[in-house]
This record gives C-alpha cells, structure tokens and sequence, in this order.
C-alpha cells in the first residue's frame, strides 16, 4: 500500500482461480528465527535515537496507568476500534483521501505498533490522545514509508518489513521473509510474501487474533493493480491468503469496497450474497462508516477475483474452461 497508488482497480485477469470450489494449496507457516516480545534495550537506546528510549521510559507509567483504568472500566476506545482477541485492539486510523492504517493495541501490556502508514500525522494525531507510544512499524511495501511523511514515525520506532524491500524501506530494523513469524507484545505474527502490486508487498497474519493486514494486495471485493508483479504473482498472492480461516477478518490498505462492488455485480450480478454486500456497503458509506475489516469468507463469496471458476463468471466475461 502506498501514496503513489491513487484510485486504481486491477482489471480481471483470467490467469486461474481461488475459490471455496476450487482445489488449492494450504499456507505453509515455518517457524524461524527468534521471537521478539518488545523492542531491545538495544534498540531502544542504541539502534534509535536517543529519545526514543527517553519516551519510552516516560511513557511507562502512562500505559500502566492504562491498562489498570481497562480493568476497572474507565478505558476507552478512539476512532474506530476493533476488537478481535482478548488483548489486541485494532484501531482503524483514515489517511489521505482513502488510504486506510491501523493501529495495534495490546491492552494487556501496552504494547502499540502501527500497520503501513500512508502519512505520519494521523497517527501521531491518534497517539498523542491517549499518550500512547509506537513500538513497533508494520511496513507491507516500501511505498508505505518512502512515499509519505511516515518517515517521522520511523526515527522513533522498530521497523518490520519484507527482506526483499529492505534496501528501500528507510530505517528498516526487523526484516522478514515467507514463513517467518514475529512476536507482537505475545501475538504470534506469520509473515506471507504477497508479491503483485510491488515485488516485495508481504502480508501479516495474526492467527491468533484472526486478523490479516493484506495492504493492497486483496481489497474488498477487488485486488492490487500491478506495479511490479505478474498476474501469475498476483494470483498465487491470492491463494495464500484465501486459504486461511473464513472467518479471518481481512484489513486491506485502501476503502474501495463500494466503487468495486459495481464492477463485481456487472461480472456477476445473481450473486445473492453480493447483492446483500453491495447494499450494506453503500448504507455504511452513506454513514461515513468504514465497510473494513471484510473476512475470508465474505470475499470468496463475493469478490470476482477470487471466484474466476464460478460458472456465471465465466459466461459473463467468456473465461475458457481450462481456466481453474
């Protein structure tokens, strides 16, 4: 996800299929390398500048403070927060014109990290509300960092992303591959590489919290237009991601659910279910109201990239039937 990928829809490519009929491969998650619960004393006081490890002392207290307010019930929860474990909070924070971060909360211990940040402001913004203080920056392509002002959040933060952008992500601290997993504040993170709208997009999966950040590889109802990738890239990004769990919420990088619905009721309109989609979509965004986080399950119900061996597809758009 990033600032230079402005209001584009990738284009339906028949290059295959994903979907709930279709045979596909499970993801394959390794174990590898060491887990990290919160950044090292190290990082705090030598891999970053010194106030980093200064604000961290100073904000200590405040969490603490926090986290027992929670307990008693005088916690409350900013902008638009999501609750998906018994400990992290999800908090969606609105960039630019469309573009969507998220800010993760761990309530028990404090913990925050940030997911692609489009521009800083925001969520330093989001953070100053509640005196909270970023750990950890989830990077899912270099044009989340290189492109904004998110640098600012860099200089004061572990940053996490792919080994194959790690000479393009400024301050780039934690790098990680396919099938590696990270330790967030006890949530156990998988690492999926996710290559099409960029060469080294990778995608987050938080199995324990049944929460993916797909940044722009799968949106709502559509996928990335390619930057860098192949469709076949494309494709097998896809897989992935639609082999987890269906009821795994999906938090994609842009809010373009409603504009793509139209384009999916024009290949498939006696879809029921995305006929119903499509109908709340609109009543939440005649609310302003986010139609993210969607789930696996809704979009192999309903999104045409992922359904390209559904029958009806194919006699709209004349898909051949060697394509699966």
């Amino acid at each position: 996800m990033g600032l230079v990928c402005g209001n584009f829809h990738l284009k339906l490519v028949l290059i295959g299929s994903v979907c709930s009929d279709c045979e596909m491969d499970s993801v394959t998650l390794q174990m590898r390398g060491q887990p990290s619960l919160l950044p090292s004393v190290r990082k705090h006081w030598l891999g970053k500048p010194l106030l980093y490890g200064i604000g961290t002392l100073l904000v200590m207290p405040l969490r603490t403070l926090q986290g027992v307010g929670r307990v008693f019930g005088a916690g409350r929860f900013l902008c638009n927060m999501t609750g998906v474990s018994s400990s992290l909070q999800i908090e969606l924070v609105p960039c630019l014109r469309d573009n969507y971060a998220y800010i993760l909360h761990d309530v028990d211990t404090g913990t925050v990290g940030v997911v692609d940040p489009a521009e800083a402001m925001p969520i330093i913004d989001a953070q100053n509300m509640v005196q909270r203080y970023v750990f950890g920056l989830f990077a899912l392509s270099f044009s989340s960092v290189l492109f904004s002002d998110s640098e600012t959040l860099c200089n004061f933060s572990q940053v996490i992303g792919s080994e194959k952008d790690k000479d393009r992500i400024p301050g780039i601290d934690i790098v990680l591959k396919e099938g590696d997993t990270w330790m967030f504040a006890g949530h156990q993170v998988f690492v999926l590489e996710t290559p099409g709208h960029t060469s080294g997009h990778v995608c987050y999966y938080f199995a324990g919290s049944g929460a993916i950040f797909t940044g722009d590889t799968l949106f709502s109802l559509s996928c990335g237009k390619l930057f860098e990738g192949t469709p076949q890239q494309m494709y097998t990004s896809l897989q992935k991601i639609v082999a987890l769990p269906d009821e795994t919420k999906v938090y994609c990088g842009h809010e373009y659910t409603l504009s793509n619905s139209k384009f999916a009721l024009s290949v498939e309109p006696g879809n029921k279910e995305l006929l119903e989609y499509a109908a709340h979509a609109a009543d939440l965004r005649n609310k302003n109201i986010p139609t993210v986080p969607s789930t696996i399950g809704r979009e192999k119900q309903c999104n045409p990239f992922l359904r390209t061996c559904n029958p009806e597809i194919k006699r709209t758009l004349s898909i051949p039937d060697h394509f699966r």
